[in-house]
């Protein structure tokens, strides 16, 4: 094994263990929690509800690169598997557990910037993968896959919003941001703010990753075989 992918590993294993350790944590103290907090200056249960829901959700997402290759023989690049474990850490630990979506300003912005990227070059990885002569007869032309990669993205920026409005519809959250920490609720437009930003700036990632993947593949530069998947045949 070399040093570069013993590193990567190590930083996986890493924040894999910090999921599954907050995640015990969080479900152990999560019944002496109070339920609201009438000076408004400590979690709620209600926030540890969406801490423990984050950290179950980080776990099976660093699962899924192994089940594709076990079940699938989908190999995933060590530098891809590496950015999405990384995007994981700061989004689940650092932003919710550690708070740094109050803390940092933007963060939470920034995060969905990067999302939308990630979903892009994630489905330009795929279909330009599936694109090889060897997985089909047809030969997509740039911007066709350049749409697509476009279009995937924000439609999991879509559904990641539909959670977060399911979440708290059923366990009366605010991952949204529809109510002010004091539990004043907003309205009109101050209550959209939040969903419609994190849906702008997702767009604007996902777009800018698919003009540079779209500039890549119509002048075939060799870097983008490096972050595209291998199926390994039997």
């Amino acid at each position: 094994m070399s040093k570069r992918i013993f590193c990567i590993r190590s930083i996986v294993i890493f924040i894999f263990i910090t999921f599954i350790i907050s995640a015990i944590y969080l479900f152990v103290i999560i019944e002496f929690v109070p339920l609201v907090d009438e000076k408004f200056s400590a979690r709620v249960k209600g926030d540890y509800v969406i801490m423990l829901l984050q950290c179950i959700l980080g776990i099976v997402a660093m699962v899924i690169p192994v089940i594709l290759k076990k079940r699938w023989h989908i190999h995933v690049p060590p530098k891809m598997i590496l950015v999405y474990a990384i995007f994981l850490y700061c989004a689940i630990y650092l932003g919710e557990v550690q708070s740094f979506y109050y803390i940092v300003p933007y963060w939470d912005k920034v995060l969905h910037t990067l999302s939308g990227a990630m979903f892009a070059a994630l489905s330009f990885s795929v279909i330009t993968t599936l694109n090889k002569k060897q997985y089909t007869s047809a030969n997509l032309s740039p911007i066709i896959v350049a749409v697509f990669a476009f279009c995937f993205a924000i439609t999991l920026e879509v559904l990641w919003e539909i959670y977060e409005f399911t979440t708290d519809l059923i366990l009366k959250t605010n991952m949204q941001k529809y109510a002010l920490s004091n539990g004043v609720l907003l309205v009109g437009q101050a209550a959209l703010k939040d969903t419609m930003q994190d849906l702008i700036v997702g767009s604007l990632g996902a777009l800018i990753i698919s003009l540079i993947f779209y500039i890549s593949l119509k002048y075939k530069k060799s870097w983008i075989d490096k972050i595209q998947l291998k199926i390994n045949e039997f």
